[in-house]
């Protein structure tokens, strides 16, 4: 009959990892991300929707001093670029103050859109979306200023 050796390890000596034990982890790590991944990348979709009401809400209080010291609103073709820069183009406010430093840059890297008439108020500042068209659903739809 063989006898069976037991190892024993000396002070000072480190026992590596086997494949097998490595390869568990492995999958343990997967199955996590798969798990979390999903949800991890949902957030960041909300944070950017939240974003972009955030600055819509800054350039509508910036347009409304805009209308209290010019009597009006820009016109569409003057455009948002009017709270950063005098317009030059009719009809030219007679009143005209810096309102915005500088125009932002929708969460997606697109520019914020305005609409003067608007379709749902008397003016619409929105963003497309992760799309950059309009319409859409999820992290795709339109985040605008009559949400």
């Amino acid at each position: 009959m063989q006898s069976l050796r037991v190892r024993s390890y000396r002070a000072g000596q480190v026992r590596g990892f086997t494949l097998i034990e490595i390869m568990v982890v492995l999958v343990i790590i997967g199955v996590l991300a798969a798990m979390i991944g999903p949800t991890v990348l949902n957030r960041v979709g909300e944070a950017k929707t939240t974003a972009a009401r955030g600055d819509i809400s800054a350039i509508m209080q910036a347009l409304k001093l805009y209308k209290l010291d010019n009597g009006r609103y820009p016109t569409a073709e003057q455009g948002l670029q009017a709270l950063v820069q005098k317009p030059s183009s009719g009809p030219v406010p007679s009143n005209w103050k810096s309102y915005l430093e500088k125009l932002p840059k929708d969460p997606w890297g697109g520019d914020y859109q305005y609409a003067y008439p608007g379709v749902k108020g008397e003016i619409d500042v929105f963003s497309y979306g992760a799309d950059k068209k309009p319409g859409g659903e999820g992290d795709d739809a339109d985040v605008g200023s009559w949400q």
